[in-house]
C-alpha cells in the first residue's frame, strides 16, 4: 500500500510540470511588474502565444531579470526580453 501511495505522489508531481499557460489579467501582470521593480505595462502576454511573457525594459538589471524569470517559471511562462522598440509613425 505504501508503494502505491509513493507512485501516486510521484505521478502527481510529474503532471504539475505539464501545466499549460493561461492568460493573466492586466492587474496580475502589473502586480508582478511592480514586484520586480518594473513600471506598469512593462509585462505583457499575447493571446496567440499565451506561454510567452514579454518584458519591455531596456537593459533590465540582473535582479529584475531573475525576479521576472522566477515569476514566469511559477506561472508556466517563458520570458522574452525586448530591449528596444522602434515605433514607425504614419
Amino acid at each position: 500500500m505504501r508503494a502505491a501511495a509513493i507512485l501516486i505522489s510521484v505521478g502527481a508531481l510529474e503532471l504539475t510540470g505539464c501545466a499549460t499557460a493561461r492568460m493573466h489579467t492586466e492587474a496580475e501582470l502589473n502586480s508582478a511588474a511592480t514586484a520586480c521593480g518594473l513600471a506598469l505595462g512593462q509585462l505583457a502576454q499575447d493571446d496567440e502565444e499565451k506561454r510567452l511573457l514579454f518584458v519591455m525594459e531596456a537593459n533590465p538589471s540582473a535582479p529584475k531579470q531573475v525576479c521576472v524569470k522566477n515569476w514566469a517559471r511559477r506561472n508556466h511562462l517563458k520570458p522574452v526580453f525586448i530591449d528596444a522598440v522602434d515605433w514607425v509613425g504614419p
